[in-house]
């Protein structure tokens, strides 16, 4: 019999509303024996049934919810309705040639990600629980999903608040882990194993075809441009010249790979800069281009760090500002659940401000629909781009 937990008594525990966490301090108390990793049920104060999922009382995040149905098995049949329902979704809503295929919590397969780049697929473990269905998921994968391979990417720090040790590998047969993909008709080579989280950012797919009509005919910068893809969505759309610059050689050695797949490399050039240090300095020459692009890393991954975040977004948006031509266009974005819509548009009104220009939103996007927003599920709601005319 299943361990139950009970909930202690206080209005709005995000759980008895549909989140799938319940904290270590929501609980009141368990009956029963368990070990980390285990099924357990949870109730609320009155013994009402909240639903059941993995436990982990190493983590502050003490119970990872599965389901809401006392009757439902946590079993392979289960794996295999949820990803066939999370499948069936993204047919829908994108082109599945390569996309996130599983997408954590908002699948309602908390701790899971699962990337798919063509016949290749990644998965990131981040708790204990779900370490334990690895090989029922690598199985169904090959089984129902047409696999060739599947590779891991636990590498993430996050996985430490787990109790767990970071790791990656194979977890079929082996196989070249530089991947191509196609995405709105630009070619990419993914290096699934040594690239940042599972190899490439999906979540950019539709924002990156979002710019093709801005960059015809154009001159842009891509800051922080990591794989290229902003910089070669504006090369495949016309642009005249597009220069990608990301701090990291590595980076932008495997851009001009990326180019050249292309056949990009006389209109696509890459450079190794700091963008901070070189926005600065083309704002003080007065360089300037008809569209920038400023997509950088998570400035804050807490709620500590807010401040200090909000002052990079407005110091990286207001140099981005002033490089661009009267009537030309920015392009920017934050990764960061921590920095709120709210927080974002701020330090970019406050950026506007200080250089002196009016700024016409031309559109706001969030995450492709392959990384849904769950609304019972604040975290899964990230990323926000707008486009503005600079004026």
């Amino acid at each position: 019999m299943a361990c139950k937990f009970y909930l202690i008594k206080r209005k709005n525990l995000l759980a008895e509303f549909g989140h799938p966490w319940v904290f270590s301090s929501d609980i009141e108390g368990f009956y029963g024996t368990y070990k980390n990793g285990d099924i357990v049920e949870v109730y609320a104060h009155n013994n009402r049934f909240i639903g059941k999922g993995y436990v982990n009382d190493v983590s502050k995040i003490a119970i990872r919810l599965l389901t809401r149905d006392i009757n439902e098995e946590i079993n392979e049949d289960f794996f295999k309705r949820k990803l066939k329902a999370a499948w069936e979704y993204r047919k829908k809503v994108i082109d599945t040639s390569s996309c996130r295929f599983v997408f954590g919590e908002a699948d309602f397969l908390p701790g899971l990600i699962i990337d798919k780049f063509e016949d290749y697929y990644v998965i990131q473990s981040l708790a204990l629980g779900i370490d334990k269905y690895k090989d029922i998921i690598v199985k169904i994968l090959k089984e129902d999903y047409g696999a060739k391979g599947v590779y891991e990417r636990s590498d993430a720090a996050v996985r430490e608040k787990e109790g767990l040790k970071q790791t990656k590998g194979f977890l079929t047969e082996p196989f070249d882990t530089m991947v191509q993909i196609t995405e709105n008709g630009v070619k990419y080579y993914v290096d699934i194993a040594e690239g940042q989280k599972t190899g490439f950012f999906l979540d950019q797919k539709e924002n990156r075809k979002a710019i093709h009509k801005i960059c015809k005919d154009s001159t842009v910068l891509d800051c922080f441009t990591h794989t290229g893809s902003f910089a070669l969505n504006a090369g495949i759309a016309g642009a005249k010249s597009v220069l990608g610059v990301d701090i990291s050689q590595h980076a932008v050695d495997f851009c001009r790979k990326n180019a050249e797949l292309n056949n990009l490399s006389d209109t696509v050039k890459f450079e190794c800069h700091n963008a901070f240090d070189v926005l600065r300095q083309w704002s003080g020459e007065g360089k300037t281009f008809d569209v920038v692009i400023l997509d950088p890393p998570a400035f804050t991954k807490s709620r500590t760090t807010i401040n200090s975040a909000s002052k990079g977004y407005k110091e990286i948006n207001l140099r981005g500002m002033k490089l661009v031509k009267p009537g030309g266009f920015l392009v920017t974005c934050s990764c960061s659940h921590f920095m709120s819509p709210e927080l974002f548009k701020d330090a970019i009104a406050s950026a506007a401000f200080d250089a002196e220009k009016t700024l016409r939103q031309v559109e706001f996007r969030t995450q492709a629909p392959d990384h849904p927003i769950l609304w019972t599920d604040d975290e899964s709601y990230y990323l926000k781009f707008y486009i503005f005319q600079v004026l």
